[in-house]
């Protein structure tokens, strides 16, 4: 029997219904959605301290995998171990090689879920756990998972939050929905952030600033606390969004006394320039390096969350010219024109060169390199979605320059793909032009992270 002290009611319903099935051989799969942060660790962790103790003398092993080990699976035995001592069982409970726990005869182990690893020959004779399994490989779940609980009828419970709807998750999801209509014993169980909220005033603020600092539409605020799958339609901003980065401001060639800039810089690949330089206009099929600045300012709404937004004040660009013949210009904007307190530039690859230039000439407090992978660039375009969803980042009004028009055809075509493991990808494709404007953007979104100086101390006698 689960202790129910130390859970939420929507906690214990879970526990309950897996401890049951497991402790009884009824062999059901549960699939289990709860809000990022809402305890099904804390769930997965009571119910596996309880079929310790219940098994200790017949015998048998528990199985409980994630995407990967470090950190996802060590999380997790963290949390056994902490219920193990909440429940005073852990003078009775040995811990060997790293993920095994032992009672008696019953064994608790974690594995990896991760594509590369190799699990083949465990079995699971009293509970198999899927934790995120939404991140899980289906071929590599049923190819290396499913049978370790084939021959003893094992209970399965998949853990996770919504993503793709084409997932592991989504897919047990739905077959457990259709099974349930079939003979209403429950085995999907779904609560989302307000469900978990009503129980804990410390989560629902914790929540609603995510949401205010992501927007209500964010793909992460909908499918990690209101359990929405992810949409992947192809367009990385809609009308909506496109409406709501267009500002009613003017474009500036100069900054303005007191106010804070920051700026993004994405490069060009030297590769692709012609010999003989060029622009956009004369060389379309040519990337180009450009420079967005961006007017910071202080954005403190009164609920007690301050964030900074943006006003971007002008672009600069260049098209079929080295990196070196550009240092100059790059230090004349940034540093003698714009001050700019914060630089965020690509340093990935040859840009590894112009970054070192930049932090040289101003300063390693200043400019900071970004490099892409796949999962930095996700986050990058994560942040740019936030930034626009929440009403914090604006362009100058569109006007009839070059740079105008290139960057809103950039933004109109920009396209985006949802992958595994609650990662994005966006990009303009290469038929249809260039997301150099797009990048640079993002990259000044990672400049607004720059926290202005205050004055400290105390004023001198004779001066207050």
């Amino acid at each position: 029997m689960v202790d129910i002290d130390s859970l939420w009611p929507y906690q214990w319903q879970i526990a309950e219904a897996v401890y049951d099935s497991a402790r009884r051989h009824k062999g059901l799969t549960f699939s289990v959605m709860i809000a990022r942060q809402g305890g099904k660790n804390e769930i997965s962790a009571h119910v596996e301290a309880h079929l310790l103790l219940a098994f200790s003398q017949s015998g048998g092993a528990s199985i409980k995998a994630a995407p990967t080990f470090n950190p996802q699976a060590a999380i997790s035995i963290s949390r056994l171990k902490d219920v193990l001592q909440y429940q005073r069982l852990h003078p009775y409970v040995t811990f060997q090689r790293g993920s095994l726990f032992r009672m008696g005869r019953a064994r608790q182990l974690f594995l990896s879920a991760h594509p590369s690893s190799n699990v083949v020959g465990n079995t699971a004779d009293i509970l198999l756990e899927i934790d995120e399994s939404q991140d899980v490989s289906p071929e590599k779940y049923n190819r290396d998972f499913v049978p370790m609980g084939a021959s003893s009828n094992a209970t399965t419970v998949h853990y996770g939050t919504a993503w793709q709807d084409d997932s592991l998750l989504e897919q047990v999801k739905q077959s457990n929905l259709e099974l349930q209509r079939k003979d209403g014993i429950q085995r999907h169980f779904e609560f989302d952030w307000q469900v978990v909220a009503q129980h804990n005033p410390h989560y629902k603020r914790y929540v609603e600033a995510e949401r205010l600092r992501l927007g209500s539409d964010h793909p992460l605020f909908l499918s990690q606390y209101c359990l929405t799958p992810v949409s992947d339609d192809g367009r990385f901003l809609d009308n909506t969004r496109q409406a709501l980065l267009r500002g009613n401001h003017s474009r500036i060639n100069a900054p303005l006394r007191g106010c804070t800039y920051v700026a993004g810089i994405d490069l060009a690949g030297e590769s692709e320039r012609p010999a003989n330089g060029g622009t956009r206009a004369i060389e379309p099929s040519r990337d180009s390096t450009v420079v967005t600045i961006g007017e910071l300012r202080s954005n403190d709404d009164g609920s007690g969350f301050v964030l900074p937004s943006l006003r971007v004040v002008e672009h600069f660009w260049w098209t079929g010219r080295p990196h070196t013949e550009i240092f100059s210009n790059l230090v004349h904007i940034l540093k003698d024109t714009w001050g700019c307190r914060r630089v965020v530039v690509d340093a990935t690859g040859i840009g590894a060169g112009v970054a070192a230039f930049l932090r040289k000439r101003l300063g390693t407090s200043i400019v900071k390199p970004f490099t892409f992978t796949a999962r930095s660039k996700s986050d990058l375009g994560f942040d740019l979605l936030a930034a626009i969803n929440s009403g914090r980042l604006h362009t100058y009004k569109p006007d009839s320059s070059p740079e105008s028009t290139e960057f809103w055809s950039q933004i109109s075509k920009a396209k985006s793909v949802v992958r595994p493991n609650q990662t994005i990808n966006f990009f303009v494709d290469p038929a249809q032009g260039h997301d150099d404007f797009l990048t640079s953007l993002a990259l000044l979104v990672q400049a607004s992270h720059y926290t202005p100086r205050r004055a400290t101390g105390r004023l001198r006698k004779g001066y207050a």
